[in-house]
């Protein structure tokens, strides 16, 4: 064979040399409405799926105001419950977290964790993402209000006003109401299969309080300007009324409060 036919010969018989490996799969997306869990004592997971809502109340107060279209352009996972003082003693035993908190002699277990300051929930979400590999944080404003909303547009996700026994907060009709918190879905789930965002405890978000919605970004992006000695959280808690409760109300509270009325829960990210 002479050398000029050998060259050809290998360039059509070794194509692959020049060939361009298949690239690698993206990660699957859960569905909207799965479930995760990454460990036994991890909390379990909601996935939300990506969407546009409107922020605030054109009823509420005026730290509700005014509305904002929010752009949720991809899915996210969030706690399907408050996170559980069974969850957070999982961490104080692998030294990821401090001491257990004050209970009150209400019981721990599958009671919202409290007595939390925002920064010893963010450990809390540092050894999650430690532990797990993924990355776990505080929900954003945004992110909270999306997910308790689950798609409606009222004041609460079951219609614009209180009703008994739907959420524990003071005067709400249910047997901790005023009283003490309640064990994590003791009550109907939003039509996401979220529990508990309206009462039971205050959950701190990332954003620095601003006292409205001017200047919000639009986006899941938690703001950080402002004051941000203080933070925003949202929800209610047993022992206000049930119209702090709305989805849309907001508070604030200093980061270093530590309270019986607050708690928090997680955002889990996804590919």
């Amino acid at each position: 064979m002479t050398p000029l036919l050998a060259a050809a010969v290998l360039l059509v018989a070794a194509p692959s040399v020049w060939a361009q490996a298949p690239a690698a799969p993206s990660p699957a997306i859960p569905k909207p409405g799965t479930v995760l869990r990454d460990c036994p004592t991890c909390p379990e997971m909601v996935v939300v799926p990506p969407g546009i809502f409107i922020m605030g109340s054109t009823m509420g107060e005026k730290h509700e105001k005014p509305t904002k279209p929010v752009r949720i352009t991809k899915a996210f996972a969030i706690g399907k419950y408050e996170v559980t003082f069974d969850e957070w003693e999982a961490c104080v035993r692998e030294i990821g977290c401090g001491a257990t908190p004050n209970d009150h002699d209400w019981g721990k277990g599958r009671r919202p964790v409290i007595n939390v300051e925002f920064d010893t929930a963010k450990q809390y979400t540092r050894w999650l993402t430690k532990k797990t590999g993924r990355t776990y944080r505080l929900p954003s404003e945004a992110e909270w209000e999306y997910a308790a909303r689950a798609g409606t547009t009222s004041e609460f996700p079951w219609g614009d006003a209180m009703e008994p026994n739907r959420a524990n907060c003071r005067e709400c009709g249910t047997e901790w109401s005023g009283e003490k918190t309640a064990p994590v879905g003791s009550f109907p789930p939003n039509a996401w299969g979220l529990h508990d965002f309206n009462g039971n405890v205050w959950e701190w978000t990332e954003d620095c309080w601003n006292p409205d919605h001017e200047g919000a970004t639009g986006t899941t992006q938690p703001r950080v300007s402002g004051e941000c000695h203080f933070r925003a959280m949202r929800g209610g808690s047993w022992y206000y009324f049930g119209r702090l409760s709305r989805s849309s109300y907001r508070f604030k509270n200093a980061a270093e409060v530590k309270s019986y009325n607050i708690g928090f829960r997680v955002v889990r990210e996804l590919p």
